[in-house]
């Protein structure tokens, strides 16, 4: 088949295309009515509390990251941040819960985290001054940045055998260091409760009938220190998500006090899990992540319909991260109603948005998508080195910028290496559609189609949504009766490595580098302009994000 039809793709980003090697596919998209909503805030990042002494497989990846040590002054670190207007920063990770305070009527000097044997993690309790607490909120002001703070939910209690403690919560001094926080009027959205404690936990656990105690006592502390304010939400509890634990907990705090049930996703393994290369390009095995966001919605419909799901931290593999890739998920967890998806991390260890050292944005933070370049197997050792450092990674911003609320479901035909979602468009209306290829050689060449104009014999061959049930609507043009004269452009943002290597510093958009301006501004993303009726190619391992502006949806319009 000849490849006519691209030639103006072809002049715009000519190395997109090398082969007639391709698949068709038909996405048929159900616009009818959305399945799904995410929050304003969907795409958030989490700054973490890990010392540079922190070193897993031979690396000790955090650098000058952590909470305490962060340069705050670094302008490209605040340029990152106000490009996402807003973005949502999650403060916390495995240190929380050995976080003390360093208000007044703490009791003991305020010092950093030092390493100690007897600690959780390796490392001895830890404590913020209210000077850097100062310091933290004014970048956030600055920045719009939306926040969310983790507290520490072990204060007060007594390890009561291996790895399970008891006993009640001693609020005393996060009351006061929220007391502090309300008199300088710093804006936290929400308040995390607790950091991977649930079930069997991870270091350490608190059982659920506790844990629901505890939280009906941070709600009443939020409800008094705030009094006729804006209440932050109350968050909880940060971990891995265990069905009978997670019910128990919704069932003991009672209707209208825990307002988003957060759980972690680390889905690949541990960083050095020599299988981490196969899962990420294995389709079937991505899909089982939709097992754990389907199963934690129907807990919360059945025990807590008042709260609300939330994916507090993922990072694709474990301990530090794996260098690789990472955007399924995005569109897996909002089909099932996931309002906060936050990325580990915004900087530090490996899997950062932003380069550690110098603060560059790293590919990911364009581009946000579970993709692995493979690399070879000959590249992987027990201690986890690599041939090269490839920074193909996750990336939010396209995400965040096209992406809007509303999730759509659509039914796809052809190869299950291309992943598709849709949503509602967030500035121009219509649909935005997101594709990934998995396939390291194929193409496919995708025609999208509206299905309020598919008979039945064209649904020969497609694949419906597993998760939802549809009817066939009334017969209009492709995109509905608002294009019908084919002048109606579409946009399209096609993320690709440079020079088609892997493991590149540069990711192009439309086959242009995108590197930050002269004056460290993020670039400018521009897409590229392409008639509505003509397919869509989407080259071997690469991302596109498509605007349709003039598609009709009915329920992108209520």
């Amino acid at each position: 088949m000849r490849l006519w039809f691209l030639i103006p793709l072809l002049l715009c980003f000519p190395t997109l295309i090398r082969s007639e090697d391709y698949s068709d596919v038909t996405i048929v998209v159900r616009g009818a009515e959305t399945i799904a909503s995410t929050s304003n805030e969907f795409i958030c990042a989490t700054i973490d509390w890990w010392p540079p002494e922190k070193c897993n497989y031979d690396q000790c990846p955090w650098g000058q990251a952590s909470i305490l040590n962060l340069d705050l002054t670094n302008p490209l670190l605040a340029k990152a941040i106000q490009a996402f207007s807003p973005l949502r920063i999650r403060l916390g990770g495995s240190l929380q819960d050995q976080v003390v305070y360093g208000t007044p009527n703490l009791g003991s000097p305020c010092t950093p985290f030092s390493k100690s044997s007897s600690g959780l993690f390796g490392f001895s309790q830890g404590c913020i001054t209210m000077e850097r607490w100062d310091a933290i909120n004014k970048i956030f002001m600055d920045t719009g940045a939306v926040v969310t703070f983790g507290l520490n939910a072990l204060q007060g209690r007594q390890q009561m055998g291996r790895g399970v403690w008891g006993g009640a919560w001693n609020s005393s001094n996060a009351r006061e260091f929220m007391e502090y926080t309300v008199s300088m009027n710093y804006p936290i959205d929400s308040w995390e409760f607790g950091n991977e404690l649930s079930g069997s936990g991870i270091g350490a656990s608190v059982g659920a009938e506790q844990y629901g105690k505890d939280i009906i006592e941070l709600k009443n502390i939020i409800s008094q220190l705030y009094g006729n304010s804006r209440k932050p939400l109350v968050v909880a509890p940060g971990g891995f998500y265990d069905q009978k634990w997670y019910a128990q907990l919704l069932d003991i705090s009672g209707p209208n006090v825990l307002d988003a049930m957060t759980h972690h996703i680390y889905n690949l393994g541990a960083g050095n899990d020599p299988q981490v290369a196969n899962r990420i390009l294995n389709p079937q095995y991505l899909s089982q992540s939709s097992d754990t966001f389907r199963d934690l919605q129907m807990t919360i419909q059945r025990h807590g319909p008042w709260s609300a799901p939330w994916v507090g931290e993922a990072g694709g593999a474990y301990n530090s991260g794996s260098r690789k890739v990472y955007l399924d998920q995005l569109g897996q967890s909002a089909k099932y109603d996931t309002k906060v998806y936050c990325r580990q991390t915004l900087i530090g260890g490996n899997y950062g948005l932003l380069d550690t050292e110098t603060f560059v944005p790293n590919p990911d933070y364009y581009r946000q998508v579970f993709l692995y370049f493979a690399l070879p197997q000959s590249c992987f050792t027990t201690l986890y080195t690599f041939c090269t450092k490839p920074r193909y990674m996750f990336s939010a911003l396209l995400w965040h910028r096209l992406m809007g609320k509303g999730v759509i479901s659509l039914d796809t035909s052809g190869s299950s290496y291309l992943r598709a979602y849709a949503h509602c468009g967030k500035q121009k209306g219509g649909v935005a559609l997101l594709m990934l290829n998995l396939n390291k050689n194929m193409g496919f060449m995708v025609s999208v189609r509206n299905d309020l104009n598919i008979n039945f014999r064209e649904m020969a061959g497609i694949k419906r949504d597993n998760s939802f049930v549809h009817g066939l609507k009334r017969t209009v043009s492709w995109v509905g009766s608002k294009a019908s004269d084919g002048q109606e452009k579409r946009e399209e943002y096609h993320l690709t490595p440079q020079d088609g290597n892997p493991f590149a510093r540069t990711v192009l958009l439309n086959g242009a580098p995108l590197q930050l301006t002269g004056d460290g501004d993020i670039p400018s993303l521009p897409p590229v302009m392409v008639s509505v009726n003509s397919p869509i190619y989407v080259a071997p391992l690469s991302i596109a994000f498509v605007v349709f502006p003039d598609f009709e949806a009915e329920g992108c319009e209520r």
